[in-house]
């Protein structure tokens, strides 16, 4: 089955996917779903970059783009502090400075509202479609509906994110708040620093999501699906009888009839030489993982105050979070994993994280609007695209998925992908 798989991938039928993270490999089963033939093109094993240590949240009551109005009161303050939340490194500045830019200028009252709708529309029903999903592929365990607990220290801490919750439940996020008692029986690990939170209870989790990734590889392999490991270093538009696209890989070159892009941080460049200039940007993340931590909590906790999500994984628990610009190629700041067991430390004082706890640093692909690239590519029928989906990149898959295959298939309501088409650049 693979060799004929890997012929029709080059000799021009079906759909080449790029990208084997949770986005590229939900699209890529979702495609193989409706019969067509589909080979994943990645220079890494699945599920093994931004997939691999992300937090695993399932939230789509996610809707408030991270660009909300009067961002920059603190911003600059936090930007400038190498220790801080959000950090650009001082020889990034010049860099950063027109993805920063958009982002400032997409945080108006009214676009803000645009954003929100269209994250409503992309993320409805991401809960059901992910257990349905899980279900399917065999680890219906892995996920998870036990909500999400954001936590401040004291009523004024809150009053500064109203915004941000008042949109959410504009957008029918349902919320509670709760006091010291509430939170305290919710997860009595917590310090009583904290005396105040937001509960969402209608929020889910991966319970591990590499082995989630790896899962949906397995079942579109299962079904005849094909992933390969090569890097792709171009596209190009065929014409003729064969027209299609030519996917140029370092050890040789594929022919499809279509494309989808789906390689996080690297997508823009592909797109670059095709007239395309995409503002996206790496936020760095980063996590600390720990096997033993001699706690136990019940749900992701969020400390807002340092933006930090401490998340139970099968393995252990996750501490993840924080904004770093630096590009691809910027070696990692191992300081802010380090950071991050600081804050979980704090927030939860019985914690240990000595002696094994591992480090990671990730790139997610995010877009100066919060929102991702989707759909179509003008003027270039059978190329699409599917990244940019931020920190929001587990959340978003499955319906990412449904859309695009639908789309290919011709049963696509076209005008869901306005709101993310990449024209909008």
């Amino acid at each position: 089955m693979e060799n004929t798989q890997h012929t029709a991938a080059a000799t021009g039928s079906g759909v080449i996917v790029i990208g084997a993270g949770i986005v590229g490999l939900c699209t890529a089963y979702a495609l193989r779903k409706k019969g067509m033939t589909v080979t994943v093109i990645d220079p890494e094993e699945p599920g093994t970059q931004c997939s691999y240590g992300n937090a695993g949240a399932i939230s789509f009551g996610s809707v408030a783009p991270l660009a909300m109005p009067g961002v920059m009161k603190n911003a600059v303050a936090m930007l400038l502090d190498a220790d801080s939340p959000l950090h650009v490194p001082f020889r990034y500045w010049m860099h950063a400075a027109p993805w920063l830019s958009r982002f400032v200028a997409s945080a108006t009252p009214q676009r803000v509202e645009q954003i929100a709708s269209a994250l409503q529309q992309l993320f409805a029903g991401a809960m059901d479609n992910h257990r349905a999903l899980a279900q399917e592929i065999g680890c219906p365990q892995r996920v998870v509906q036990t909500g999400q607990l954001h936590l401040y220290r004291d009523a004024n801490a809150l009053a500064k994110d109203t915004g941000s919750w008042q949109l959410r439940e504009r957008h029918g996020v349902r919320t509670e708040r709760l006091d010291a008692d509430g939170i305290r029986a919710l997860e009595p690990a917590l310090s009583p620093a904290y005396r105040t939170a937001v509960f969402m209870p209608e929020q889910g989790a991966v319970t591990e999501p590499f082995l989630y990734a790896e899962a949906v590889a397995a079942a579109f392999r299962e079904r005849g699906g094909v992933i390969l490991r090569d890097r792709v270093m171009g596209l190009a538009k065929t014409a003729g009888q064969s027209a299609g696209w030519r996917v140029q890989g370092t050890q040789q070159a594929y022919q499809t009839q279509h494309v989808v892009v789906a390689a996080g941080a690297w997508s823009a460049a592909l797109l670059r030489p095709l007239g395309w200039r995409v503002p996206l940007e790496s936020q760095r993340g980063y996590h600390l993982h720990v096997a033993e931590p001699q706690i136990s909590i019940s749900r992701p906790l969020v400390f807002a105050d340092r933006k930090v999500f401490v998340v139970p994984m099968e393995t252990g628990l996750r501490i993840s979070g924080t904004v770093e610009f630096g590009g691809l190629r910027m070696r990692p700041t191992w300081r802010r994993a380090d950071l991050l067991g600081v804050a979980a430390k704090e927030g939860l004082p019985a914690l240990r994280l000595a002696p094994q706890a591992s480090r990671w640093m990730g790139h997610r692909p995010c877009l100066p609007d919060s929102l991702p690239v989707l759909g179509p590519v003008p003027r270039s029928p059978g190329l699409w695209c599917a990244f940019g989906h931020g920190h929001l990149g587990v959340t978003g898959s499955v319906n990412t998925a449904q859309w695009i295959a639908s789309a290919i298939a011709g049963a696509m309501d076209m005008a869901k992908f306005e709101a993310f088409s990449i024209a909008r650049f």
